[in-house]
């Protein structure tokens, strides 16, 4: 008898392998240009009804791909991935498609490609309206892995007409997990203006714009708070001309997670609270909220539960992962109160790395589970 389960999963391989070999990094409009027409050519290809969003000449379309009938406003499932990769044009020479025992490898298998190509497929088979239970509006952006700046005021304006939200970001790679909690994330800058000398002749007249910032630099890092969740990093330092010369400037870059937004209001009011050690140097502080953390709210457990059961019925157990410090766009819906579930696209490992790869056994089961999910859901 054939083997229908290895058919199966040899034809997503296939189907993903292409969009893999289109590499589109974020910064890469030509790319992300011809990812997107990828995409909406697929779409059309399946029946579904597709539009492109210009947000800027900086990056790619966002692209609204739905099998809404015409009049149709209920709010519906909204489905969110992103077509741009960390990886810049080139990386298929260093890390090329291909498959070894159960890992099919390639830059943006894992994050995201292979998920978002599975909901779509699945989104396919329901093409026609009234098909699914709900009308399902699948959002693609191309700016996730910088930020979401551009496209995270279109996602919200998707989020609020929704009644659900699932995104396509890769299931945890301990045992293929999804997410129903994430850290918000944020960056502060810090720039330090002191007064330039000549180090030799006349030190004592310079004022040195590093010495207080390594001042700044160890109180920021002691704002780390594991046991409250709140962790804060430098990241990026620049300064100084030569080594012969006092500097006059640095700066620095500084990531923090934060678990809720009470953990952000006290981290805030700390940094907010900063002042320069030397009194002859000027300190400037810059504190930015990026992504607002993504709460479990008794929604998204309820969500959980329903999409668990449409994974038992695939053949696979859906756990939920503890809260991670990575953030998504998932963050931007659960923040307006969407039961939001993430995590729910292929399963593999390596995101970001030149071992990225999926688990080519377990593709067919995950389609099977976004096709029932969007089939019935309600």
């Amino acid at each position: 008898m054939p083997d229908t389960h290895s058919d199966t999963a040899s034809a997503i391989v296939a189907g993903i392998r292409r969009w893999i070999e289109c590499e589109s990094p974020s910064h890469d409009r030509a790319a992300l240009l011809q990812m997107a027409d990828m995409l909406l050519t697929d779409a059309r290809n399946m029946g579904l009804q597709t539009t492109a969003r210009d947000i800027g000449m900086e990056t790619g379309p966002l692209l609204h791909i739905h099998n809404r009938a015409a009049g149709d406003d209920r709010p519906g499932i909204m489905i969110l991935a992103h077509y741009d990769t960390v990886h810049p044009v080139g990386t298929l020479e260093k890390n090329p498609c291909r498959i070894e025992e159960d890992r099919f490898y390639g830059p943006g298998t894992y994050d995201m490609k292979a998920g978002t190509w599975l909901a779509l497929t699945a989104l396919g088979t329901l093409a026609q309206p009234g098909s699914s239970a709900l009308p399902i509006d699948f959002v693609i952006v191309p700016d996730e892995e910088v930020g979401s700046h551009a496209s995270r005021a279109h996602i919200e304006d998707f989020a609020r007409q929704a009644r659900y939200v699932l995104v396509c970001e890769p299931a945890r790679a301990d045992g293929g997990r999804c997410v129903t909690a994430r850290k918000g994330t944020g960056f502060i800058y810090v720039s330090t203006q002191g007064r330039p000398a000549h180090a030799g002749v006349q030190h004592q007249k310079g004022r040195n714009a590093i010495q207080e910032m390594a001042h700044q630099i160890l109180a920021l890092q002691a704002m780390t708070d594991y046991e409250r969740g709140i962790t804060v990093s430098v990241g990026v330092i620049e300064g100084g001309t030569t080594s012969n010369v006092v500097p006059e400037h640095c700066r620095i870059e500084t990531d923090f997670r934060i678990p809720d937004p009470e953990a952000g209001d006290i981290l805030r009011a700390r940094v907010e609270q900063m002042k320069a050690v030397d009194p002859d140097v000027k300190l400037s502080v810059e504190f930015i909220l990026n992504r607002p953390p993504m709460p479990r709210t008794e929604g998204t457990a309820a969500l959980l539960a329903r999409a668990q059961e449409y994974a038992s019925a695939a053949g696979f157990d859906l756990e939920e992962a503890p809260m991670t410090g990575g953030g998504s766009d998932a963050n931007f819906t659960a923040a307006l109160g969407l039961p939001t579930l993430d995590g729910l696209g292929a399963d593999g490992d390596g995101a970001h790395t030149l071992w990225e790869h999926i688990l080519v056994s377990t593709l067919p089961a995950r389609l099977d589970f976004w096709k029932k999910m969007l089939h019935a859901l309600d």
